[in-house]
């Protein structure tokens, strides 16, 4: 198959690492030219963002699939029109796309989400109560276009544009569960994983699984992913982000239509990863186990703060001597504060000595340039 990716990142360089055992074509865009599947695929340079662009990509492959979902998504449907087939299609890209249009997909569903108004960019009158968070309806990405406002004084930094404002949760902790769908309507669900946040960058700092939750944490969540994949009209790999919050209730805080961070620790710790998930996808083919063997965790590799240029990985190898421990890298030259430069993996026996490899590791390694 001529499968197609719009996205360059580390994300489609992961999944087509591991398909590369399969006898298919590869083919990925990207507007930056030594994004990192450049050099591990057929690849253009060009922004998934433009109509005609996405559209004369997509016509002579196979499949289109995503590997960031700010992609046009008007062209993927003309592709669908034309016959080529969309993983994840283009009608669900465009909902997850748009916060607003997000939202009102788990209203309509009786999925839990916490309570919102949409702002529309001009209204002044805002009736939700503070605190409350501002979500832009679109574009925002690891952290960007979300903001807290606290009271009234916070008012003066509100964004000016189409918006959700949600009701502030009082969170517990922040899960994620990976469920997969293909053409057949087979369904597949990964273990929940407990998400650790830096809170300087918010991003995600640690990924755990499995998490340690009650089984009527377990049993909302399960009803959650089962609904979600009897009403979502696609096929595809899904990454639903959940708030457990203090009461013990589960709330859905966004779903991301791709492979995603969260998942990263399953390349060692189940049966099959996210992006043999994600191939089985996209491909149709029967879906993978998703076991857990053992306690698995990851820690992201980010450029450090101060640092611009030519990355360095210090302390890398003295990590790489530790029994368990696996590194990927991104194939990123340049580093700059807060970018994503990799991931390390981690088995452990218990929870404990998990979190006590991550923790050594954090401070072992350091991105810089």
């Amino acid at each position: 198959m001529k499968i197609g990716i719009l996205g360059g990142g580390q994300l489609g360089r992961m999944f087509i690492q591991n398909a590369l055992k399969y006898d298919d074509e590869f083919y990925t865009i990207d507007p930056a030219y030594d994004a990192p599947c450049h050099n591990i695929s057929y690849f253009t340079q060009g922004n998934f963002k433009d109509y005609q662009t996405v559209l004369d990509f997509g016509t002579d492959k196979d499949v289109v699939t995503i590997e960031i979902e700010h992609v046009n998504a008007d062209a993927l449907a003309e592709l669908e029109n034309q016959g080529v087939k969309v993983v994840p299609n283009s009608k669900i890209i465009k909902t997850i796309q748009q916060k607003i249009l997000q939202k009102e997909f788990y209203k309509e569903n009786d999925i839990p989400s916490p309570d919102f108004e949409i702002m529309d960019g001009t209204s002044e009158e805002i009736k939700i109560e503070f605190p409350f968070v501002q979500k832009l309806n679109t574009g925002g990405y690891d952290g960007k276009g979300v903001q807290l406002i606290k009271n009234a004084d916070d008012l003066k930094k509100l964004w000016v544009e189409d918006s959700v404002l949600e009701k502030l949760v009082d969170i517990d902790k922040e899960l994620s569960v990976i469920v997969a769908k293909n053409e057949r309507g087979e369904t597949k669900t990964f273990p929940v994983t407990e998400m650790v946040a830096d809170p300087k960058l918010n991003l995600l700092d640690f990924n755990i699984c499995p998490t340690n939750i009650s089984d009527d944490v377990a049993q909302q969540i399960e009803k959650i992913t089962n609904k979600f994949l009897q009403v979502v009209e696609s096929p595809g790999l899904f990454a639903i982000e959940l708030f457990l919050d203090k009461n013990g209730k589960v709330w859905v805080n966004e779903t991301a239509p791709r492979l995603h961070n969260s998942g990263h620790q399953s390349q060692e710790g189940n049966a099959n990863s996210q992006f043999e998930q994600m191939y089985r996808v996209v491909t149709n083919s029967p879906l993978a186990d998703t076991e857990a063997f053992t306690f698995s965790g990851m820690l992201n590799l980010v450029g450090a703060d101060g640092f611009m240029g030519k990355v360095i990985y210090d302390g890398l190898d003295e990590v790489m001597k530790m029994p368990k421990t696996y590194v990927h890298l991104y194939g990123k030259t340049e580093t700059k504060p807060g970018r994503k430069m990799g991931h390390i993996n981690v088995l452990a026996d218990s929870r404990e000595e998990l979190m006590d490899k991550l923790i050594s590791i954090k401070s072992k390694v350091i991105v810089k340039s």
